[in-house]
């Protein structure tokens, strides 16, 4: 019986990898018309210090080829270290509006939503361009989101990207799952049933359409945020695209212990926010399933030799034909330690009920709501600072 159930979850997962390189082509096929209009757009960026490469990141954001756009940045008291690289990148584009506003300490669960809703207060324009502070892009970013969005029915655009890893092993593999394992899947559901979701790292929507779901007060209290967002602007029946920009995400460096902290976060998470799809992730895993019915009946090899060749062509059609990932090549061999590490952190994600977050504990609800496990003698919600602006940057008239 159990080598029934193996092959039927065997074949299943091949099947899904001969659909994300199908929905890799797809995504491929599909290129944005030139912009005949330049609306003027909105870049909004959180900050929590100055992690390794965060002048280079928020560098390709002043860098943008695009006639019309503001950067607000954000960060919660003024003594974070990114201040000082913000200063010196306006000082240095002394022509790009750009302002820098400290918020305070939130007064949600969700911090980063917190830092956009201050930001969205601050920003001018109805294009909301929201790009982390690990996120680097091409200078044609906006130009190209424009052209996507001289549709009307376009509500929502999420940026897919490119991870790029740390010298440590645990970032390298982290990177090889995102851009073989999560990305694929990204492209896959695309093609099936169209953008219902948002990718936390780089997404645009329009200010009006973000109102009309309620605005950020609305999902302050969820962890995956992103993906609450996109799921609501479909389901008000606006248009959300992947959009043909491709970012690079900077995941830096962490301990093992901290890796593993963020990969447990991240699958509970997904569980609490569609846990039909978490379900569904089993079929992503052919390596495993295949070593799993292998080592119940060696017979079956042949199956395990047909799971390392499709997963190895569609690992390729994703990371280096669509994400043009340069570090592919160096890592492909660590596919299956990378997809053995994924399946057990998978398995992990249906236990438990908290996370950790820059040093916090966080209890998940089954609706995807979180809140903070305060420690002893700390309030659940500190006080908030009133947002205030420390720099503006304006163009000359």
């Amino acid at each position: 019986m159990l080598v029934y159930v193996l092959s039927a979850l065997v074949a299943g997962s091949l099947v899904y990898c001969a659909l994300t390189i199908a929905a890799a082509r797809s995504y491929l096929a599909t290129r944005p018309a030139q912009a005949s209009e330049f609306p003027p757009i909105s870049i909004l960026t959180p900050l929590a210090g100055a992690d390794l490469g965060l002048e280079a990141n928020l560098r390709s954001s002043f860098l943008q080829k695009y006639p019309n756009f503001e950067i607000v940045l954000a960060v919660r008291h003024d003594g974070d270290p990114a201040i000082p690289v913000v200063r010196n990148l306006m000082a240095e584009f002394p022509r790009v509006p750009a302002r820098l506003i400290v918020t305070g300490e939130p007064t949600c669960p969700n911090a980063k939503v917190y830092s956009l809703a201050r930001m969205t207060e601050a920003a001018r324009h109805d294009l909301l361009v929201m790009n982390d502070s690990d996120i680097r892009t091409r200078p044609d970013m906006l130009a190209t989101i424009a052209a996507e969005f001289a549709d009307p029915a376009v509500a929502l655009a999420t940026c897919p990207y490119c991870a790029i890893a740390g010298k440590g092993w645990p970032s390298r593999l982290e990177a090889l799952g995102m851009n073989t394992q999560f990305m694929a899947g990204v492209f896959t559901a695309r093609m099936i049933e169209g953008v219902k979701f948002a990718l936390g790292p780089s997404a645009v929507v329009r200010r009006s359409a973000l109102e009309r779901i309620g605005g950020w007060p609305a999902l302050d209290s969820y962890l995956a945020e992103d993906f609450v967002l996109g799921k609501r602007i479909a389901e008000e029946g606006y248009g959300a695209i992947l959009s043909s920009v491709r970012v690079e995400h900077h995941i830096g460096d962490s301990s093992a212990a901290d890796n593993l902290a963020h990969r447990l976060r991240w699958v509970r998470s997904t569980r609490r926010s569609r846990p039909k799809g978490y379900v569904g992730e089993l079929f992503t895993n052919p390596l495993p399933l295949a070593l799993l019915l292998t080592g119940v009946d060696f017979h079956f090899w042949p199956w395990l030799a047909a799971s390392a060749v499709l997963r190895g062509i569609s690992a390729w059609a994703v990371a280096r034909w669509v994400l043009r990932d340069a570090a592919f090549w160096r890592l492909c061999w660590a596919i299956p330690v990378q997809d053995l590490i994924a399946f057990l952190v998978w398995i992990a994600g249906f236990f438990g009920n908290r996370v950790t977050w820059r040093g916090r504990t966080y209890y998940l609800h089954r609706d995807g709501r979180f809140e903070l496990v305060p420690m002893v003698g700390q309030p659940v919600l500190p006080s908030a600072g009133r947002a205030q602006t420390t720099r503006s940057s304006a163009p000359p008239e």
